[in-house]
């Protein structure tokens, strides 16, 4: 027989009264729990665990559009993905038990409406809590959340590929660098291009010829199987190309082309095989008692709420503070003022805020500040990624100007400039193009690549988002139709990322974010590759060198004449 949800009644001398019903969000018997509580109680107010705009999506008003400001800044898509993480489980939870999420709180609604009883909406808002949750957490933690994410939504090899891609674009211009002392020669950066090459015509035609009588998924394997393939024996095993890639290719591209073609193969592997091990160990432990094998019986007592409470607070302790404790201060206070002015309250909440809102309800006193527990917060902690930002920033603007002033050609600074600009444009409006932007907006995230790479205040994405949002319409809203897309496990996964496409909220923020990380891929290649290039015609590193020397004794020099 299933737990009924834990119900208590605080009422102070010469007041009103509260009582607080726990819920779960996705329990049926929750929502008749709800229904017969009102009834029995006939409060003169019912509170929901809600805020307005949740209220208002609830009700079946159009979704609340995004603000276009907020969403294309950087901290606000991550935001975004740690609010989609929380829809997308509850969704979860409600397909699990056949229930809608937030019957409880929309039973109240309804039932409180049938009774002429007023609503009262004690929640705060969705995005100040959601704000507030990113900035509490770590770094640490924060990559964790987003990595439980992607393996919640897609097979753990497609993660696997796309970290060992990332680790892979960050080997590969190490290899360049330092790959003649780990014995990595010009003939295998040689034969290696040659195998990419090779491979790439090969799977090409695999592809091609393949649509005749194989799948979208299977030719698509196929192709990649093929190409890897004749790559690795034809091009680097028997060096078939390198005649070609001799005669046609110079050594900085061949330099290029085969360290990234190294890194993002050992990185890959690196990848793929974490994901078979993570594989091998079985389900985790946040598996082994995941949504499929939770009892809706269990789900709905206050105890086993408290448990998952708790779980996730050693998972991340800020974070749980933002989205647990805090909201049950803010929903306390709530319940206090309306209790003061002796108003008689049935408040509808989750059962693990029940424990919390009760003790504040027991001693007010307790309640900490409204004006600590509302507003945005910045994140705790040192900012390593801006003073990174903005070290990049000083180095390469103290770069040019330190040449300059060491006498180098200005025709030479013109061509290293327009050898930066080039790389950034290719970069971020190609991979923003890959995202589905228009051409329009690719050319101009593209054409401001190279200005944003050296201020850490802007991004290119930014502007490449603000052209594309002429042409789309954004809302929360969306992050329902992306969750409807993830539940249906009987679709190939490629089949289901297009779709999510076709969602203008996540294709907005895969168009920013993809033409953000041209930009950084850009910045690290003209670093590793094209700068190694240019410095040859200055005498090498070491003429560069003493060439920024010169150039910091004569800036010197020059300040020291204007201020004396």
């Amino acid at each position: 027989m299933s737990t009924p949800a834990d119900t208590t009644t605080a009422k102070p001398d010469g007041a009103g009264s509260v009582t607080v019903v726990g819920t779960a969000h996705v329990s049926q018997q929750s929502v008749d729990e709800v229904k017969s509580a009102i009834g029995e109680e006939s409060p003169d107010i019912v509170a929901v665990e809600l805020d307005e705009g949740r209220y208002r999506q609830m009700q079946g008003e159009d979704p609340e559009d995004l603000d276009a400001s907020d969403l294309l800044s950087g901290n606000t898509v991550f935001q975004f993905l740690a609010y989609w993480m929380l829809s997308y489980v509850q969704t979860r939870l409600g397909e699990r038990f056949d229930v809608q999420p937030g019957a409880d709180m929309l039973a109240a609604i309804e039932t409180a409406e049938a009774h002429g009883i007023d609503v009262a909406l004690v929640d705060r808002d969705i995005q100040e809590t959601i704000q507030r949750f990113w900035a509490r957490m770590t770094v640490l933690e924060k990559l964790r959340m987003i990595g439980g994410l992607a393996f919640g939504i897609t097979d753990r090899r497609v993660v696997g590929i796309m970290v060992g891609l990332i680790l892979g674009l960050l080997a590969g211009p190490g290899i360049a660098i330092f790959g003649g002392t780990l014995g990595i020669s010009s003939a295998l950066l040689t034969s290696v291009t040659g195998g990419l090459l090779l491979g790439g015509v090969v799977a090409i035609a695999v592809d091609t010829l393949g649509g005749a009588f194989l799948s979208g998924e299977d030719r698509l394997y196929a192709a990649i199987a093929s190409g890897v393939g004749v790559g690795i024996v034809g091009g680097v095993g028997f060096g078939l190309a390198d005649g070609i890639v001799t005669r046609f290719l110079g050594d900085f591209v061949i330099t290029v082309l085969g360290s990234l073609t190294l890194g993002i193969a050992a990185g890959v592997a690196v990848g793929v095989l974490a994901a078979g091990l993570i594989g091998l160990r079985g389900p985790t432990e946040a598996e082994h008692g995941g949504i499929d094998e939770l009892d809706i019986d269990e789900l709905t007592d206050a105890d086993v709420v408290t448990m998952m409470m708790e779980e996730f607070r050693q998972f991340s302790p800020g974070g749980a503070e933002a989205l647990i404790d805090e909201r049950d201060a803010y929903i306390a206070h709530q319940l206090v003022g309306l209790r003061k002015a002796g108003y008689n309250v049935l408040a509808v909440v989750g059962a693990g805020h029940r424990e919390g809102i009760e003790g504040y309800l027991a001693e007010p006193t307790s309640l900490p500040p409204m004006e600590s527990i509302t507003g945005t917060e910045r994140g705790r902690g040192i900012p390593w990624g801006k003073l990174v930002a903005y070290g990049i920033s000083i180095a390469l603007i103290s770069f040019f100007i330190l040449l300059a002033m060491a006498g180098v050609r200005n025709g030479f600074l013109l061509r290293l400039f327009g050898a930066w600009f080039l790389i950034n444009a290719v970069f971020a409006a190609g991979l923003a193009k890959l995202a589905g932007a228009r051409w329009s907006s690719a050319g101009v995230g593209g054409a401001v690549a190279w200005m944003t790479s050296i201020n850490p205040l802007l991004a290119p994405g930014w502007f490449t988002g603000y052209l594309e949002l002429r042409h789309l319409s954004v809302n929360i809203g969306d992050i329902s139709t992306l969750n409807e897309l993830l539940s249906d496990e009987t679709r190939p996964v490629g089949d289901i990322l297009s779709d999510m496409f076709d969602v203008p909220l996540f294709k907005l923020i895969m168009i920013v974010a993809l033409t953000n990380v041209g930009s950084i891929i850009a910045s690290v290649l003209f670093v590793t590759y094209v700068l190694p290039l240019f410095a040859a015609d200055l005498g090498g590193i070491e003429g560069v060198s003493q060439l920024m020397i010169d150039g910091a004794r004569n800036s010197a020099e020059l300040i020291w004449g204007l201020v004396r």
